[in-house]
């Protein structure tokens, strides 16, 4: 088989993936469609016991109601339910996602509008479709045309996501920084190891911070960043900028996140320049 029949191959074989996906999520057959979605509500928020592990996330105890039975479910978090619960309060507001008929097997989910048309896998079976044109392009045309195939997707992503990365990034100092800080303390420290590819080991240090919002919420959440010395935090007084509206986002150094805030921006600027550059390099060598 030449490199034609192969590459029909390939778009007739993810191409029939993608249709399937796209008809399935039509008809409202995905099961990410069929599965239920509602929000439950944080009951009770209990302390990490320092020196345990980050992964299982701050212990809590969820409530829910089933749409279809009226029935009242209260669940935790102690074993693998769904994305972590890395910020935490009493009357907080949490995704709970399950398979219609089986609330007992839920898990929780930061935002119950990701995903909810099942189509990520229609949509990735798409991009090997491009993909396998790229490189057919490359090979039996000129390899430039790899350069213009990466650069122009990459350039229109790098325009529609910039703007929003930027306005994103502003939008969260603002919030920072809109009202005084409170105290805070670190309640624990998590630590974790592990072993790499290479055979060597590896720890994580992970500071939990306790502080109470102005209007008197006590708020329990993980702080893997922007801490210096995270080892030896353990009881360390701290001052905390939160986001009034979403005390999930807060950070105990205004500099550090002002600078990430410039990285970010930064890496995006670079990004949409390297597509730019792509394109023009591959337009000029053909």
């Amino acid at each position: 088989m030449d490199l034609q029949g192969y590459l029909a191959l390939w778009c007739a074989v993810f191409g029939t993936i993608a249709l399937v996906g796209y008809a399935r999520s039509l008809a409202g057959m995905t099961p990410a469609q069929r599965a239920v979605r509602v929000l439950g509500r944080i009951e009770q928020v209990r302390e990490p016991r320092h020196g345990s592990s980050q992964r299982d996330g701050i212990p809590v105890v969820v409530s829910f109601q089933d749409p279809s039975t009226g029935e009242e479910f209260t669940v935790t978090n102690d074993r693998d339910h769904g994305e972590r619960i890395t910020a935490a309060w009493t009357g907080r507001e949490i995704g709970v996602r399950y398979p219609r008929g089986r609330p007992h097997a839920y898990r929780f989910v930061s935002d119950l509008r990701a995903g909810r048309r099942g189509l990520g896998w229609p949509n990735f079976a798409l991009f090997l479709i491009y993909a396998g044109l790229v490189v057919f392009a490359a090979i039996d045309w000129n390899w430039p045309w790899a350069l213009i195939g990466f650069g122009v997707p990459w350039t229109l992503s790098g325009v529609w996501h910039m703007p929003q990365n930027a306005r994103a990034v502003n939008r969260r100092t603002d919030a920072l920084t809109s009202q005084p800080p409170v105290p805070g303390r670190i309640i624990a420290v998590l630590t974790d190891t592990g072993t790499d590819s290479e055979g060597g080991t590896w720890t994580s240090h992970t500071p939990v911070i306790a502080f109470t919002t102005h209007k008197g919420t006590a708020v329990t959440a993980y702080c893997a960043d922007e801490l210096p010395d995270p080892t030896n935090s353990y009881g360390r007084n701290v001052t905390i900028h939160y986001d009034p509206d979403d005390p999930a986002v807060f950070t105990p150094d205004l500099a550090a996140e002002d600078r990430s805030g410039v990285l970010d921006i930064t890496c995006g600027i670079v990004a949409l320049l390297l597509g730019v550059a792509a394109v023009v390099v591959g337009a000029v060598l053909l």
